[in-house]
């Protein structure tokens, strides 16, 4: 795994924005916890949020395909979900009353999990969705971002998705964006991001946290 290097604060959750502001958490994708999504931090910040990004790779980030797929072979998805508990825990103590999760393809798929559990109010998933036997009810707004280009298992493409999502009533907007493949909103990773599409999908996703975490 030459290609995978140590990244700032291993372990800990990275925090921007004011306590006692709506809540969002950034969930990383296979890459692990790369720089771009500092950026997206701090501009969400500035929309009125308080951001958590957590680090689920405990310390390190690769920008290769290949240990990305190592790295994400040795994720604890239970592990994982708990720490998005711990930083909603740790922003209600300090008196944040609204909750939402935004995740990146592993993440997103994190994110989709972790929000059928009724703990944040809205969740955004990039290029991700959810397996028929991983999908219970999703009980908050949804809202997807899909590349043009990508692959799907059995079951799992977003027309799927989208159905049994309406099906369970979960109210749902999806997106997808012309000439895109998958990952391009991850800024640190040049021949995956598109950064037209990128910056559209983010602005999105903004509104949509505002609608339901701010009104």
């Amino acid at each position: 795994m030459a290609d995978l290097f140590p990244i700032a604060s291993p372990g800990i959750p990275l925090w921007w924005g004011n306590a006692g502001d709506p809540l969002v958490v950034l969930v990383h994708d296979w890459y692990g916890r790369l720089p771009w999504l500092e950026t997206v931090g701090a501009v969400l910040a500035r929309e009125g949020f308080r951001v958590s990004v957590p680090d689920l790779y405990s310390g390190t980030a690769t920008s290769t395909a290949e240990d990305a797929a190592r790295l994400m072979t040795s994720l604890n998805v239970s592990r994982s979900l708990s720490e998005l508990d711990d930083i909603i825990a740790t922003a209600r103590s300090e008196g944040s009353g609204r909750f939402g999760v935004v995740g990146f393809s592993m993440g997103g798929w994190l994110a989709l999990l972790h929000a059928q559990g009724g703990a944040v109010d809205a969740v955004v998933a990039f290029y991700a969705t959810l397996a028929p036997h991983d999908h219970g009810v999703v009980p908050c707004p949804a809202m997807l971002q899909f590349a043009e280009f990508d692959e799907w298992g059995k079951n799992e493409d977003p027309d799927d998705f989208i159905a049994r999502l309406k099906e369970h009533g979960t109210p749902v907007i999806a997106h997808t964006y012309p000439g895109t493949q998958h990952s391009f909103a991850n800024g640190s990773i040049p021949d995956l991001v598109n950064p037209r599409a990128a910056q559209l999908a983010l602005s999105r996703t903004a509104l949509f946290m505002r609608e339901h975490l701010i009104g």
